[in-house]
């Protein structure tokens, strides 16, 4: 095994692995975050389940496209910019850092794995 595909497969893992954990977590805030609204309790989380469908929609795009890392990479920095303008993260540091640029940075990743992780394209 070369250097660069050792290198290939540590970012190809790290960053599907990241991008799976922060998707759920997404997915769970959305869920749980606007459940107050509504009473709280399972009444609540039911009536504010349509806020999560986006980021469910999204796990299961990454769980199609898990061994297709170019289309993950470019599906997930299509999210990270996405949400700079639909949360409005450019305004903030710390929400940019928080949400957007954890999509950016494990979409590059897993392009970056892609390249390094195919010979020919050395």
């Amino acid at each position: 095994m070369t250097k660069n595909t050792k290198i290939a497969k540590f970012l190809r893992n790290t960053s599907k692995t990241a991008l799976i954990i922060f998707s759920s977590l997404c997915f769970i805030f959305a869920l749980l975050s606007g459940s107050g609204r509504y009473g709280g309790g399972l009444r609540g989380i039911l009536l504010n389940s349509p806020n999560a469908i986006p980021w469910l929609l999204f796990f299961i795009i990454i769980y199609i496209y898990l061994r297709k890392e170019l289309i993950l990479g470019l599906i997930s920095i299509f999210v990270g910019v996405i949400t700079l303008f639909f949360f409005r993260t450019y305004s903030s540091l710390t929400l940019f850092l928080v949400i957007s640029f954890p999509f950016i940075i494990t979409g590059t990743m897993l392009i970056i794995s892609r390249y390094l992780g195919n010979e020919n394209n050395l």
